[in-house]
């Protein structure tokens, strides 16, 4: 095996991981974030037009999601373990 192919399988099993922790992480912080993120504003408040957006869309004035959407965490920490699974199955042989 050369280093390359070394370094290949390498760089797979540390993205694979990388990929799986960070949306394992993002599925546990759902509920936080939606509690720091979400603000709920008064009727005289300025920012009541932009509170209820992020109440009815999930995103905030500037488009980002209030909470992780756990369909697309689930199936990417899914895909980093199946990665992670793979590169250490080959670093193995």
């Amino acid at each position: 095996m050369s280093f390359y192919d070394q370094v290949l399988r390498e760089l797979v099993v540390a993205i694979g991981g990388a990929l799986f922790v960070a949306n394992v992480l993002a599925i546990l912080r759902r509920r936080r974030d939606i509690d720091t993120r979400a603000v709920t504003s008064g009727a005289r408040n300025v920012k009541a037009k932009g509170a209820s957006r992020a109440a009815t869309t999930g995103q905030t004035a500037t488009g980002e999601l209030i909470q992780a959407p756990i369909g697309r965490s689930v199936a990417f920490a899914v895909l980093g373990f199946v990665m992670l699974v793979a590169g250490i199955a080959a670093l193995a042989n």
